[in-house]
């Protein structure tokens, strides 16, 4: 269960602790310690202070409901569920840096829809590492999915399409694209994303069902010029938030969402295949502030 996503605000939101200035000032400081941007910080603060006066608050009890519907609220922006089609196959195109998370993230999803009774194919799209394909392929092997792959260093382009005959062939339902984990300054490579979204949408007459961007949860302000740059390069129409079992700065989450608008589709809770959950606001909302 994830607990304490916003670091020490939900200590400091206690019941019994009397609400005061100097309350209200280290909740500002928890808040951007956890990575929530200055500007969001210091409104929701604001609008807290002016909120408890208005009430009569006394007890940071109150305080913290007033801050958990806050955060629902903007939260809840981002609460749209996962893409289906009444076509298959589903295709999901999972991007993402190095290193945050994005090949484990495929394997839970592909179990996901293997526990649900969808055939899964996982396409070996990121040729630009040669682990990269032998790893996907060992988690295709254990999560029992089929696995496309070319040569180390081949067309991804190439990769994709043949995964898509190959799923329409065998009737799979959900195809997954592992993209390489390029760096989002490295321009061509994220030019190379636009390919695959443009061979995805020309064999099947519509772009991926779900362009997924994978974030590390712990990466914190970091995370937001990723999902910025990603936005801009390709339609991302999810973030899958990896990691977030070990990090106190999620509030990088609250600053994506207000900012760039980008729902959040899947987190990732934990190491094994079974620790992926489905987005929930008000779950969210109430884990950020647990203590």
């Amino acid at each position: 269960m994830l607990k304490g996503l916003l670091g020490k605000v939900g200590s400091l939101l206690r019941g019994g602790t009397r609400i005061d200035d100097d309350l209200l000032e280290q909740l500002e400081e928890a808040l951007v310690e956890a990575d929530v941007g200055v500007e969001m910080a210091l409104g929701l603060v604001k609008e807290l202070r002016q909120e408890s006066r208005r009430q009569k608050l006394t007890d940071a009890g109150e305080l913290r409901e007033l801050l958990q519907a806050k955060v629902a609220a903007i939260l809840h922006k981002a609460e749209v569920p996962i893409a289906t089609s009444p076509e298959t196959p589903a295709v999901f195109m999972v991007v993402g840096v190095n290193g945050v998370g994005k090949t484990t993230s495929i394997a839970k999803i592909a179990h996901w829809y293997k526990s649900n009774g969808c055939a899964v194919l996982l396409s070996a799209a990121d040729t630009f590492r040669a682990a990269a394909i032998e790893q996907l392929e060992t988690w295709a092997n254990r999560v029992g999915c089929d696995f496309v792959k070319h040569q180390s260093g081949g067309d991804p382009g190439a990769v994709v399409y043949d995964s898509l005959q190959a799923a329409k062939a065998r009737g799979i339902q959900v195809v997954i694209i592992d993209t390489a984990g390029r760096l989002h300054t490295q321009r061509s490579l994220m030019e190379e994303l636009k390919k695959i979204w443009r061979v995805v949408e020309r064999e099947l007459g519509r772009p991926p069902d779900e362009t997924l961007l994978v974030l590390d949860g712990t990466m914190g302000q970091n995370a937001i010029s990723q999902a910025r740059e990603f936005k801009n390069a390709v339609d991302v129409t999810g973030l899958m938030i990896a990691k977030l079992d070990g990090t106190a700065k999620g509030g990088a989450v609250l600053t994506i969402v207000e900012e760039l608008g980008i729902p959040v589709k899947l987190l990732g809770v934990g190491e094994r295949l079974e620790d992926l959950a489905l987005f929930s606001a008000d779950a969210m909302a109430a884990n950020m502030l647990s203590a």
